[in-house]
């Protein structure tokens, strides 16, 4: 063990004596450029006599002729408050059934334009892109986003509460798995590239107004100058989900809404494992039902439901003796996902709905079907209503009913108001349960206020109710934050009491009462060895369990250094503190003993401009860990070929010196990504995986067909080669899923 507490309080002091002095000169030598223009732009939408036709060529249709434009784009970066550098031109236009986009983006160097991925939903940072926000309700809070590159990739995701910060900010979010059913077309030419977007209005939710004032916002990104520019401009610490600043488009006339779905899948599988003789082989049907009640309130009904098509979760390594979040990646449960959000992402979540259809070990269970019931009562109260059924697998899970109901009011400035219920019911049929006791439910109420542009107070309150556990079954929190050009600072105080059990949640740890802080400033030079950003910061957060012992504390100062070229430094100190009263093994036969450990590590990041064909990134701490010693690297390569090959290749090194013993050891991870797009629709995706603890090897291929959104032909096979657990646990997965969207309205 390293030393106390109270050793480290001087240098502690010194160093964050260091940080407020350099804060002060950097506040003081800033002189941001005021936004122009003051007052968000206002664009007007004109009904189209016949829809354009799509091929990326606005000039010389006849639909788009005498459609005004709208124009102007402001920088956030390179240069915040100015110009941006290229023109584009916005056209708007509407018919009875969809919403049409054009864009025009002109380029002064055509050859230069940056294409870096044609899959869809392929992140539209690393590219010249377009993308556009819409706020159909005009609340000012949540949007569709809907963008595109060069290669006319269809990228689609919902906004809630304007998104998250980079260190999450009131529970909001951005879901780029959504997928809906639109078309976009594409073209360069010799003076740029031009986008044209058909968005049917059945694919969004709105009020029920004839001539409604939607929220509208547009970005445009030119790579090769790291260059990010707004129609209405925002500051730099936004982003494009920022829909409280955006503009606004008038004009359209929106028709009833008229939405009826089918979505019918075949699947058939073939298995081969040494836990059986020969080829297993398996078949399934089932479908998903979408219906509009009302524009803005949907039905979705889904029956023997099936996730074979979505890609598998990569290797973790989990170093603490706390749970791992894995990210949701099911379609079904990912539209209005943002809505059932509740409590503090990847810690304390009151619904995660992984836990429908997945056991503890991660093993599927098979669904049955459900409902869900989403969207929005008037202007400003969010409804949702779900319910699902898994079905039992003996020794492993019994049949569950799960339920959760939302409700959640939209007040002015970001504020909003809502409750959640959240319902498990078994058969108890798994862990000798009695029916009557196989129960699990979570009560919630949570808000948001906003103060001015800047300042937000978030929190929420939580109950559980679990037969035999009847004690501290509570938690809650409070956050403030302030967010402005220069900083990002924030405080926050949370509980969880030991009885605490939301088991259709997600709680990553138990029994304690948290403190955090985040002192976070942003400055960006005039003329100083081409730096972009500079990012120095400190924060802290630290758990103390209802005795008031000290369980675990991490001390974090660290500055970002961005450069205008792409290349970036994070250089970092951090300071930590655990207490561990009973054993637990780190991996097979290495345990950490009782005992209270204060270490210091050193961390870096070195990442190069992330645009390039070649790329290199590398994640490195060192320091002490448990009493030892412990070195950690996390290199990853990447490769393209144009927009068609997309290659990844990263590593996890853990060199770990428990001094004592337990002796030392290492843990390597590797994971290999690789992707080909033959079209924006047609793509190979493989993944491959090594895990040196268990020896194994894991690969995933997945080639993909779409008609639109998610559904069409998708080929998957799965091969895990786990030669340390026994050669019976060796099996090879071959599926074949075909689905097909039925418009019956």
């Amino acid at each position: 063990m390293t030393g106390s507490p109270q050793t480290h309080c001087p240098t502690l002091l010194r160093i964050l004596a260091l940080i407020f002095s350099l804060f002060l000169p950097l506040n003081i030598a800033a002189a941001g450029l005021q936004l122009a223009p003051s007052a968000p732009p206002v664009a007007q939408a004109h009904r189209l006599e016949t829809a354009p036709t799509l091929d990326g060529k606005i000039q010389g249709d006849p639909a788009w002729i005498g459609v005004g434009t709208t124009s102007n784009f402001w920088q956030t970066r390179p240069d915040e408050g100015q110009p941006a550098t290229q023109k584009t031109l916005i056209y708007l236009g509407f018919t009875e059934r969809a919403l049409y986009i054009g864009a025009k983006l002109y380029d002064s160097n055509p050859n230069e334009i940056i294409i870096s991925d044609s899959r869809r939903d392929a992140d539209l940072d690393e590219t010249d892109s377009f993308q556009v926000i819409i706020d159909s309700f005009l609340d000012r809070q949540n949007g569709f986003v809907f963008g595109t590159n060069p290669a006319g990739i269809q990228y689609d995701g919902q906004v809630t509460k304007e998104g998250t910060s980079v260190f999450g900010s009131g529970g909001g979010g951005f879901n780029r798995d959504w997928d809906t059913t639109w078309e976009v077309k594409t073209a360069t030419n010799d003076k740029g590239w031009v986008v044209e977007m058909e968005i049917p209005f059945k694919s969004l939710r709105y009020a029920s107004a004839t001539a409604p004032v939607w929220g509208i916002n547009f970005q445009r990104n030119i790579r090769r100058n790291n260059e990010v520019a707004f129609w209405s401009p925002l500051p730099r610490q936004h982003s494009l989900y920022r829909i409280s600043q955006a503009g606004t488009v008038e004009g359209i006339n929106v028709p009833p809404q008229k939405n009826l779905k089918v979505t019918p899948y075949g699947l058939a599988q073939a298995q081969r494992s040494n836990e059986f003789r020969g080829t297993e082989s398996d078949s399934e049907f089932g479908f998903d039902l979408k219906y509009s009640i009302t524009p803005s309130l949907t039905l979705d009904l889904t029956y023997n439901t099936d996730f074979a098509q979505v890609e598998v979760d990569e290797v973790v390594v989990n170093l603490d003796r706390f749970s791992v979040f894995l990210p949701e990646k099911r379609p079904f449960f990912l539209e209005n996902a943002g809505q059932f959000s509740v409590g503090s992402p990847e810690e304390v979540e009151l619904f995660f709905s992984r836990r429908i259809g997945i056991s503890d070990e991660g093993a599927r269970l098979p669904i049955e079907g459900g409902l869900r019931l989403s969207g929005k009562i008037g202007n400003s109260t969010n409804v949702g209503l779900l319910h699902m059924r898994s079905e039992a697998r003996p020794g492993e899970a019994p049949e569950n009913d799960f339920s959760v109901i939302r409700l959640n009011r939209e007040l002015k400035n970001r504020s909003s108001l809502g409750a959640i219920y959240v319902q498990r019911e078994g058969d108890g049929s798994f862990g000798g349960i009695d029916k009557r006791d196989d129960y699990n439910r979570t009560y919630g109420i949570d808000g948001r206020w906003g103060i001015g542009d800047e300042i937000m107070v978030s929190g929420y309150l939580a109950k559980t109710d679990t037969k035999h556990l009847n004690g501290k079954d509570h938690a809650f929190k409070l956050k403030a934050e302030y967010n402005s050009q220069k900083w990002f600072n924030s405080i926050g105080y949370s509980e969880v009491g030991e009885d605490f059990n939301p088991e259709v949640g997600f709680l990553s740890r138990s029994g304690y009462r948290k403190a955090e802080f985040l002192i976070f400033h942003r400055y960006r030079p005039k003329n100083w060895w081409g730096l972009q950003e500079l990012r120095p910061h400190v924060s802290y957060k630290g758990y103390w369990d209802f005795d008031g012992t000290h369980e675990s504390g991490f001390l974090h100062i660290d500055n970002h250094w961005e450069f205008k070229t792409g290349l970036e430094f994070h250089t970092g100190v951090n300071f930590t503190h655990e207490r561990v009263d009973e054993p637990f093994d780190i991996i097979d036969g290495h345990a950490v003993q009782p005992g209270e450990y204060d270490n210091e590590e050193l961390a870096l990041v070195f990442l190069t401009n992330q645009g390039a064909p070649l790329s290199f990134n590398l994640h490195a701490t060192v320091g002490g860990f448990f009493g030892g010693d412990k070195l950690s690297l996390a290199p990853v390569l990447k490769y393209r070929i144009g927009e068609t090959f997309n290659s990844e290749l990263s590593w996890q090194y853990n060199s770990i010196d428990l001094d004592g013993a337990n002796g030392d050891f290492d843990i390597n991870v590797g994971v290999l990504k690789l992707a080909y797009s033959f079209t924006p629709k047609v793509s190979l995706e493989a993944l491959i995986q090594y895990d040196d603890r268990t020896d194994s090897v894991a690969t995933n291929l997945r080639f993909a067909w779409l008609q639109t959104a998610n559904a069409g032909l998708y080929l998957v096979y799965n091969e895990v080669d786990l030669e340390k657990l026994g050669a019976n646990r060796n099996r090879k997965e071959l599926i074949v899923k075909f689905s097909y969207i039925f418009d019956l309205l």
